[in-house]
């Protein structure tokens, strides 16, 4: 827990992945206090806010709202359990909302879609039934889910006692939402913009068609905005935010370019993933690995600068076009 002005608390909550923890933020105002992405739900989870709250003497009445950049579990998942003790509103997006619906709704309908998105892309059958294990085993890290009593849009949006201005930030999470503070130059990005690791950028059915050229493009646009101050959902609070998103377009380009190069024969999207990102993959990085490895190739098709071997056969490959 690190206090970074008097409104603003940094609240490191632990993750069981690689990443170690999610940055979750209260923000302290005249009627209460704000919980922005409050982690995923886990009992270590559990038992750091309970610490947290009560070393600050905030008890869950004084919850006024929880509220989300995104819905990805390790954001999301805290938000029924802070809901059911605080009856504050949880504050999602209208897109956020439609794919908690689809990941840990009834008969969890994203699972069948992206394991049958990944047998097209030459997943192994003999995977597949891992990685619906691992689909399902989020569920109860995002248990309770919380009733969604607010939708959030663009806009003004109040944290703490300040209006802050929600920015739609596509591409690591259709959805996605930042907070800005122009006033301040402050923002919480979530995971849009992270200093030291490049945040996922991946491709879901039914969701986005090209999510890494509508991140692209996000990053683009936000990082014109002048920042002093920036909350990301992972590592360090940092005030290089306008530099970080230009390298952030640097990488993916060059993540492109070396994509392309590996196709002067065909190859599918799984060969290109395991080029790539190596073959030493746990089924959970894989997963992330292998959605990124498609957008990539979409926004290399959408250019022009790869195309599908055949796109009437069941297994997809590409070929870079000749120049």
């Amino acid at each position: 827990m690190t206090e970074h002005t008097d409104e603003i608390t940094q609240v490191k909550v632990p993750l069981p992945f690689p990443l170690r923890w999610v940055n979750a933020y209260l923000v302290r105002g005249s009627d209460g206090y704000t919980v922005i992405d409050p982690g995923l739900h886990t009992p270590d989870a559990e038992a750091l806010w309970e610490q947290v709250l009560q070393e600050r003497g905030i008890g869950f009445k004084h919850v006024e709202q929880i509220v989300l950049t995104h819905h990805h579990p390790d954001h999301y998942g805290m938000a029924g359990w802070f809901q059911e003790r605080t009856g504050a509103p949880v504050l999602l997006s209208e897109t956020g909302l439609a794919q908690v619906q689809l990941l840990w709704g009834p008969e969890q309908p994203m699972s069948a879609l992206l394991l049958t998105l990944f047998a097209r892309h030459g997943f192994p059958e003999a995977g597949l039934i891992e990685m619906t294990k691992h689909m399902v085993s989020f569920v109860s890290l995002v248990s309770p889910q919380p009733l969604m009593t607010t939708v959030l849009r663009e806009g003004p949006v109040r944290l703490g006692d300040r209006v802050y201005e929600a920015i739609d930030t596509p591409g690591h999470a259709a959805g996605h939402l930042c907070f800005y503070d122009a006033a301040a130059e402050v923002i919480f990005c979530g995971d849009h913009v992270l200093p030291q690791i490049s945040p996922n950028v991946s491709f879901l059915p039914q969701v986005e068609e090209n999510p890494l050229g509508a991140y692209l493009s996000s990053l683009q646009e936000i990082g014109r905005l002048p920042v002093k101050m920036a909350y990301p959902g992972h590592r360090e609070p940092w005030s290089g935010f306008g530099a970080r998103a230009e390298e952030l377009v640097r990488h993916h380009h060059e993540r492109l370019a070396l994509m392309e190069g590996q196709l002067s024969a065909p190859l599918s999207a799984y060969e290109v993933c395991r080029a790539t990102f190596g073959d030493r993959l746990s089924i959970h990085q894989m997963r992330f690995a292998l959605s990124e490895t498609i957008a990539h190739l979409i926004l290399l098709e959408v250019e022009g600068r790869i195309q599908q071997v055949d796109p009437t056969a069941e297994l997809i490959q590409y070929i870079a076009i000749s120049k």
